[in-house]
């Protein structure tokens, strides 16, 4: 671990998902808060909106100090109430939560304060504007306060997304000594372009932002980023891919890169990724059983499990490209004659119904199987055993009495059923659904003679869903390799998560991580973590080498699998939070050069 003396005396990080999870910010700040307070100290500070039932469980208040009460009760004359205390997370950091509710009258008001100062025209704003607006607008409120009693300390206020904005350009406007750092962690009309299925990368020159953002109905949003990246004294992003995004969109390019890490220490060390892969693959093939073995059997020792995960973003998360390469993958083995199967999990949250009625009753009658041979586990081991020691050959005949065995014929026989495994575990409300219209197209059927088998599993995996019962986590360490070819994707903590876990993945170099990883290794035989080409390369090609990866995994050895989970591992090492932390000391230290001259 590097070290680097910092510059500030008291920092204040600023973001919407302090203690509010709503998207992969709130990994962020909160796997890196522990670094932070070792460099820091009690002199860090984090803040963000107060939402009662966001903050049980997560949020422990105490009373305030001196400074901070003073400011607290300026604040509460105006309706704005400051909640103290600790983030209850690793490095327990001081964390000031704002509840703005009584705030959100002056809406207007801060809306057209930001038109006369800085020109963000909010007047077609979407409902989802106003509240991180009021919020970030009360936040920079707060820090004029804060800074007022902090006399002759040199302050950084660190400020994530456009969420945070506003605060920022308030403490700008009334000229606040601070020193400002402003994240984007995706750019506002980046990821809208995306998300329209618009080819970003090979338009991204040719458009006038600030005419653009009209057309989607995100001006608002835009402007309060592009101001709070022009205006910062620090403006940085997460990746090199969002660098470029950024220079093209916001006309900026960021002064500091700050790639988003983990804390590997919480995640399974190299001793321990073989044993928990084995335990959750085993309760993953239990599931198999009851899913698919009512129509047909395969060999488990021979069948790999693959999966992508997260939300449902059609083409930005590469599910598209996922699902074609996968009807290809089909054909591929099943010309070659393989041996293997490929269960192939989709675990992206959908609006489902319920659970399929007909898996809950094959899961009831497995675990009807189940008992009745529990019941008679103690008596077919002494069999066992006296099998071995006499020298018998070991038959179902003498390991079972005949009236169990004749009960067992009825079981399976309820158990066995016509037709074909279904496609997804849940009933969806949407009949049009696209993923499962996409795999319908991509001809995978879940066929019996079909080498890769689909599993649509429509849900958060919470690890007590009535199937798997697995949580996010377990579910990764139960498979063999992880497959996120995302198009538009600023860093991508689901790769590095699967390699923290000493899971093998597919990235590409259109995601922030994937584009780091390149720059840092070379794609050996056994990289661990594998980088798809999509930057200037066509869809057809992309799904080629998807094809291509999945295919040569699937026919590795076992001693190569395992080579490459331990390469996951050690390329995840990379991205850890003790090193990756002194990027955004750098980035503090540069704002307080900047601001303190």
């Amino acid at each position: 671990m590097r070290s680097m003396d910092k510059k500030a005396d008291v920092l204040f990080e600023v973001s919407w998902e302090v203690c509010n999870k709503v998207g992969g910010i709130y990994t962020v700040v909160k796997s890196k808060a522990a670094k932070m307070v070792e460099i820091y100290g009690d002199n860090y500070f984090m803040i963000g909106p107060y939402f009662a039932s966001n903050a049980i469980g997560q949020f422990q208040e105490e009373l305030p100090n001196e400074v901070c009460k003073s400011s607290f009760d300026e604040l509460k004359k105006s309706g704005i109430i400051c909640h103290f205390g600790r983030w209850l997370s690793e490095g327990s950091p001081f964390v000031i939560l704002i509840d703005f509710v009584n705030y959100k009258t002056k809406a207007n008001d801060i809306k057209r304060e930001l038109w006369d100062w800085y020109k963000v025209d909010s007047l077609r704003a979407q409902p989802d504007y106003d509240e991180p607006v009021v919020w970030a607008y009360t936040v920079g409120m707060l820090i004029e306060k804060l800074s007022g009693c902090c006399k002759n300390k040199k302050i950084v206020a660190h400020f994530h997304e456009w969420l945070s904005g506003a605060g920022l350009l308030y403490l700008k406007k009334k000229n606040v000594k601070i020193a400002s750092v402003f994240t984007t962690h995706a750019t506002v009309l980046g990821r809208t372009l995306a998300n329209s299925s618009i080819d970003l990368y090979n338009i991204w020159d040719k458009i006038n932002p600030d005419q653009e953002v009209y057309k989607y109905n995100v001006e608002a949003k835009h402007l309060v980023e592009k101001n709070s990246a022009a205006f910062a004294d620090v403006f940085t992003t997460v990746s090199e891919i969002t660098g470029m995004e950024a220079s093209y969109l916001l006309k900026k390019k960021p002064d500091v890169l700050l790639p988003n890490g983990l804390d590997i220490s919480k995640f399974t060390t190299f001793e321990e990724v073989t044993i928990k892969h084995r335990i959750q693959r085993d309760r993953i093939r239990e599931f198999m059983l009851y899913y698919f073995f009512p129509y047909y059997a395969f060999d488990l020792n021979e069948t790999l499990v693959y999966f992508i995960a997260g939300r449902y973003e059609f083409h930005d998360k590469g599910i598209d490209i996922y699902i074609k390469a996968l009807g290809r993958l089909n054909e591929k083995l099943k010309q070659l004659k393989s041996r293997k199967t490929v269960i192939a999990f989709i675990w992206v949250p959908a609006n489902f119904r319920n659970i399929r009625p007909e898996l809950l009753e094959n899961k009831t009658l497995y675990q009807d199987i189940k008992d009745a041979l529990e019941e008679v586990i103690g008596d077919v081991e002494k069999n066992i055993i006296y099998s071995f020691v006499t020298n018998k050959k070991t038959t179902k005949e003498n390991l079972f009495e005949d009236d169990f065995l004749a009960e067992m014929k009825t079981r399976i026989a309820r158990f066995v059923k016509k037709g074909k495994p279904p496609l997804l575990t849940h009933d969806l409300y949407d009949e049009n659904d696209t993923i499962l219209r996409s795999i319908i197209s991509a001809n995978l059927s879940n066929d019996g003679q079909d080498p890769v088998k689909i599993v649509y599993y429509p849900i958060y995996l919470s690890g007590a869903d009535g199937l798997l019962n697995l949580n996010y986590y377990e579910a990764m360490q139960g498979s063999h390799l992880g497959i996120f070819p995302s198009y538009y994707e600023p860093w991508g903590y689901t790769p590095l998560e699967a390699g923290a876990l000493g899971v093998s993945s597919v990235t590409t170099d259109l995601a922030g991580f994937g584009r780091y990883f390149c720059t840092e290794c070379s794609q050996s035989d056994t990289p661990g973590i594998f980088v798809l080409k999509r930057l200037n390369h066509s869809e057809e090609d992309v799904v080629n080498q998807l094809v291509d990866v999945m295919f040569k995994f699937a026919e590795l050895s076992k001693d190569d699998r395992i080579a490459n989970k331990l390469q996951a591992r050690k390329v995840a090492s990379m991205a850890d939070w003790k090193n990756f932390v002194f990027n955004y000391v750098e980035a503090h230290n540069s704002a307080v050069e900047r601001a303190y001259k």
